[in-house]
């Protein structure tokens, strides 16, 4: 008997928690939606700044993990000012991109060139092969600007882009 109680009461709780019907609440929030560009979806809105659109060349940066180790190919790269940096998820899953130590100078606007961010300059993981992820450096002052991938900072995958 006393575990027919249990059952019982956890299938009110059940019910109850659905919602049924009824008109919905007001939303009150005011987040701002992500940015639509990228490849994944459901993370975090830069704070500030607006996004610049890539006005210069797109250069290619591979993420990989396989018997040589986990990198990035090639480690370091230089760009002008306007290009834009796809990233591509080779091997070794799940692979990201987290800037450390940006100047807060140039803060706001590397935050609102990276769509789709989880974390704080941090994008998206990548799970699977061919996946990109993709960002302007339009607006970004010259310097350097360095990342890891999370998942494999204990294996030092790092990166570096310079922006002339």
């Amino acid at each position: 008997m006393r575990f027919n109680g249990l059952v019982l009461v956890a299938a009110i709780a059940a019910l109850s928690a659905c919602g049924g019907g009824g008109e919905k609440a007001a939303d009150t929030s005011s987040v701002a939606p992500a940015p639509a560009t990228g490849s994944t979806t459901g993370a975090v809105a830069p704070t500030t700044g607006a996004q610049a659109p890539v006005t210069g060349t797109w250069h290619e940066v591979k993420m990989l993990g396989d018997e040589k180790g986990y990198r990035f190919d090639p480690q370091d790269i230089t760009i002008k000012a306007g290009d834009g940096i796809r990233w591509t998820m080779i091997s070794g899953g799940p692979h990201n991109v987290a800037f450390q130590n940006v100047a807060a100078a140039a803060r706001a606007q590397v935050a609102a060139n990276m769509p789709n961010q989880i974390s704080d300059l941090s994008s998206p993981m990548l799970l699977n092969p061919n996946e990109k992820y993709e960002m302007s450096f339009a607006k970004v002052p010259a310097g350097k600007y360095e990342y890891i991938c999370t998942p494999h900072i204990a294996t030092n995958m790092r990166g570096s882009v310079t922006v002339q």
